[in-house]
């Protein structure tokens, strides 16, 4: 039986818009709108079980998920939302085991989902240039619990002459002109190695795909998701009026060699 503790990281779940996720101290209680939650009561309960408030109303006690952590991220910028993050993972085909670049750290989301999925064996290796982001990203990061699998830079990969890695698996960038590190990428990634952009236009989009093929990207996928929730309830289902449409553009590439040579000096007489 997986009991809660103290220190134990705890949803509390009431419904789809009113939970809260935190770390149980003994000590504390949290006040909301539901009445008091003391700490102390969740220790030694099981994960799943309700808990009753002074106020008589419940919340369930629940094992926060990864998409619990992104969800309540703390914002710096614009974070990659799970209905993107799960097309991601599978379109690239991250593993166990992989090695992730990443530029563009931002709030994290990107960087903690796919650390999730790496783990143990695998790593993410993330770059930002701005120094108040990646400690914003460093405190969801470590949030999450995957700080082990992350090794994070402040470095502009757009002016690195001389590569931090090699024969990377995976590149994802989020950066709002994602061309302009193509090149460095290329040197990164190894052979076939998949490419994710996260382009918030299409005119960022457009351009990305013609400088995908000048620097010799193949399989390239340009796509959008947008996520519609149901309200599924006996005698009166319908479509949810809330939901998360429009976040971003996703574009997927593969590094590859199109045989290109350059062309020869004409012969001297």
């Amino acid at each position: 039986m997986d009991t809660i503790k103290d220190g134990s990281p705890v949803l509390f779940h009431f419904n789809h818009s009113k939970k809260w996720l935190t770390r149980i101290s003994e000590t504390e209680s949290l006040h909301t709108h539901l009445g008091v939650i003391k700490h102390a009561d969740a220790i030694g309960k099981e994960y799943g079980s309700r808990l009753v408030t002074n106020k008589d109303k419940y919340v369930y006690l629940l094992k926060p998920t990864m998409y619990d952590y992104i969800m309540k991220l703390q914002h710096g910028t614009q974070i990659v939302y799970p209905k993107d993050l799960g097309y991601i993972v599978a379109r690239a085909g991250i593993e166990s085991g992989h090695k992730i670049l990443e530029i563009g750290t931002g709030s994290g989301s990107l960087t903690s989902f796919v650390a999730g999925v790496v783990k143990p064996k695998g790593h993410v290796y993330t770059f930002d240039v701005d120094e108040k982001f990646i400690k914003i990203a460093e405190k969801n990061i470590l949030r999450a619990g995957v700080s082990k699998y992350v090794t994070m830079h402040n470095q502009d990969i757009k002016t690195t002459e001389e590569m931090p890695l090699e024969e990377m698996d995976v590149a994802l960038v989020d950066l709002g002109d994602p061309w302009t590190v193509l090149p460095q990428v290329r040197k990164m990634l190894k052979s076939s190695g998949a490419f994710f952009a996260i382009c918030p236009t299409m005119n960022q989009l457009e351009k990305l795909t013609m400088a995908l093929v000048e620097n010799e990207f193949t399989d390239i996928e340009s796509t959008e998701h947008i996520l519609r929730t149901i309200e599924a309830r006996e005698g009166k289902t319908r479509h949810s009026f809330q939901g998360i449409g429009h976040t971003a553009y996703l574009c997927h590439a593969r590094k590859a060699y199109f045989g290109r040579e350059q062309a020869k000096p004409a012969a001297q007489d």
